[in-house]
This record gives structure tokens, C-alpha cells and sequence, in this order.
């Protein structure tokens, strides 16, 4: 046998490893992305819940929402915002998602207040409908399906209306006249902007930006960014634990940040429309006035010397010039700021 036709089983091996092997397809190796993301079950509604110290209500809420959801017939996800409760609401809701994984928990070190929970909650929000309701079990959950059927009929939001509150009148009364005043100036024909009960269109809660204390306006952040607002009148039910958050402060509070969103949605991007508006209706008050007195001195009919209404025009018209400067400030200020993405898309067609 001559040396070329002689072969170890060592090179035999090497040979055998320098072969092409044949590529394996995703199929055959069960890594195909698109069977992997059919796999997934994608989540049709996500209803998001924040609260404080209401340990008393959530067994009690987690079984009606367990009815009302599972008879929707949807694939759906519950996600529970503790915000820094000090009672064992958080044991509880522990408790819950150990038996139900379709519950997911959000727990935050002390008490940021309801706007920041929302925030946090339509972050990890993934439903095509996010719905929102306190957990006081004064929000009725048998209203959700209703919710989410007057919301496909093309509305982007729909708002709860407690028509018939079942609360003191001591926070009946503040609220009416907070209702009717941001609808008044605002002209949404809604007629409880601070109703937990809401449906949204995963888009609005992926544009609107909510702080502080805008939860109450997220029908007002909604509208001004062209979104259309619906409204569907709910069920309200008495308060059986703990005790309401209430206070008179919280009203004072809802016009503070009223007053916010609508200089920082309205004027925002053009602050000498308010300014400039202001400081003009001022300077040509105190211009008109300060005409008049100079007209009638010349003409001898008065004194200057005993005229408190010649300072007074004067005031007007510094104060005017003032604002004006104020709005050129705030032009100047947002000229120079990146103002992208101040803006929502509803639809683009290539």
C-alpha cells in the first residue's frame, strides 16, 4: 500500500471536522420568531389600579375583577400600584399574585401620590384597552366591560360619570363646582373629569405626560392632543373600609395644577399669546385713561395735582410693558428649547 493511500484515524477525524455541516433552520431548532411571538398571548385589556392603605377592600376587589374579567372572554392583566401603603395592603396583593399571574404588583418606597402611580402603572400596561378604577370598591369592575364597549365605538377615552355619588355632600358639592368650572373654561362636555373609572386607547396613555396632581385632567391632556372623549355613566358605590383621602386641600390643589395644564398645553409653546394679551390690554387701559385726564387738563376742566386715576393709568401702562417683556422672555425661552415630538400622529398612509 503506497504512503498517499495510507490514512491514520487521526486525519480521518480532522477530515470528518472540516466537512460543511449542514445549516440547521430555525424551524428545526424550535427558535422560529415568528412561532415564538404567536406563542405569546397577547393581552387585550390591562386595568391598572392604583392605591393606599386599602387592605380591607382588595380580596374583595381581586375576586370581582377575577368574574368580570374571565367573563369578557379576553386575555387580560391586572397591575396593582401600592403607593406606599403602611397597612398590609402589599401582604395582600403578594398573596394575590402567587394564586393569579396575571396580577402584577408595583410597589413604591412612600406615598408619590395617585398621578405618579397612574404614570407608573400605564407604563407596564401592555392591553390594546387600559382601564382605570380606585380600590375602594366604590368603582364598580361590572362597569368595565360596559367601559370598554362604549370605547370601541370610536372614542379614544371614556370617561366614568357618577351621576348618582354615594359620598358626603361635603365632597359632593366641591366637586360639582370643580367639574363645572374646568368644563366651563376647557368646553368638554364631561361631567366628572375625576371619575377612577376610565378606558383608554393604549395610544393616549402612551402620549400623554402625567405629574403632581394631573390625573384629574388626563380627559383635558387627552382632548388637547386631539384624542376624542367619550362618556358613559357608572355605577358608585358606598365606601365599606377604611377611611376616604379626601381633604379640602385636594381641591385647592386641582385649580393649582388646572391652572399648570393649561399654561404648559395652551401656551406652552407660544407664551406671548397670554403674556402679550395681558400686557396689551393693560398698556392701552392705562394709556386710554391717562388720554383722557391730559385732554381735560388741557381743556381747564380739571386738576392733575389731586388725581389718584393719573397714577393709576401710569401703573397700567408699566405693568403692560412689563408682561409684554415677560411674553418676548418666553418666546425667546421656547424658541430655544427642542419642542419634538410636542405632537400626536393619528394616522400616515404610504
Amino acid at each position: 500500500m503506497t504512503e498517499e493511500k495510507k490514512e491514520t484515524p487521526q486525519k480521518k477525524q480532522q477530515r470528518r471536522r472540516r466537512r460543511p455541516q449542514p445549516k440547521r433552520s430555525q424551524q428545526q431548532e424550535g427558535k422560529s420568531p415568528v412561532n415564538q411571538k404567536s406563542d405569546t398571548k397577547r393581552v387585550a385589556v390591562s386595568v391598572v389600579i392604583p392605591l393606599f392603605n386599602e387592605e380591607g377592600s382588595l380580596p374583595v376587589l381581586a375576586d370581582e375583577l377575577k368574574s368580570v374579567l374571565g367573563s369578557m372572554g379576553m386575555p387580560y392583566e391586572i397591575i396593582y400600584v401600592d403607593d406606599g401603603s403602611t397597612d398590609d395592603s402589599f401582604k395582600i396583593l403578594r398573596d394575590l399574585h402567587k394564586k393569579n399571574k396575571r396580577i402584577k404588583v408595583i410597589r413604591l418606597r412612600k406615598n408619590f401620590g395617585k398621578s405618579t402611580a397612574l404614570a407608573l402603572g400605564f407604563q407596564q400596561a401592555t392591553g390594546d384597552i387600559v382601564v382605570t378604577l380606585d380600590a375602594d370598591l366604590q368603582d364598580d369592575p361590572a362597569e368595565i366591560p360596559n367601559l370598554v364597549k362604549e370605547l370601541k365605538k370610536g372614542y379614544d377615552v371614556v370617561s366614568g360619570w357618577k351621576k348618582r355619588r354615594r359620598d358626603p355632600i361635603t365632597k359632593t358639592i366641591p366637586s360639582k363646582l370643580f367639574n363645572y368650572t374646568v368644563r366651563l373654561i376647557t368646553g368638554i362636555k364631561i361631567h366628572d373629569f375625576n371619575c377612577g373609572l376610565k378606558a383608554y386607547r393604549q395610544n393616549v396613555i402612551k402620549t400623554i405626560k402625567i405629574y403632581g396632581e394631573l390625573h384629574r385632567f388626563i380627559p383635558v391632556l387627552a382632548h388637547w392632543q386631539g384624542f376624542g372623549i367619550g362618556e358613559l355613566i357608572v355605577q358608585h358605590r358606598k365606601r365599606k373600609f377604611g377611611k376616604t383621602k379626601f381633604g379640602i386641600t385636594r381641591f385647592m390643589k386641582g385649580f393649582l395644577d388646572f391652572i399648570t395644564v393649561i399654561f404648559t398645553t395652551r401656551f406652552a409653546a407660544r407664551p406671548l399669546h397670554l403674556f402679550g394679551t395681558i400686557g396689551l390690554v393693560s398698556f392701552f387701559t392705562g394709556f386710554i385713561i391717562d388720554a383722557y385726564l391730559t385732554i381735560q387738563w388741557f381743556l381747564g376742566n380739571i386738576a392733575l395735582s389731586n388725581r389718584p386715576l393719573l397714577l393709576a393709568g401710569f401703573l397700567l401702562i408699566i405693568v403692560g410693558v412689563q408682561f409684554f417683556a415677560i411674553g418676548l422672555l418666553g418666546e425667546m425661552i421656547s424658541r430655544g428649547q427642542n419642542r419634538e415630538n410636542e405632537y400626536s400622529i393619528r394616522d400616515i398612509l404610504e
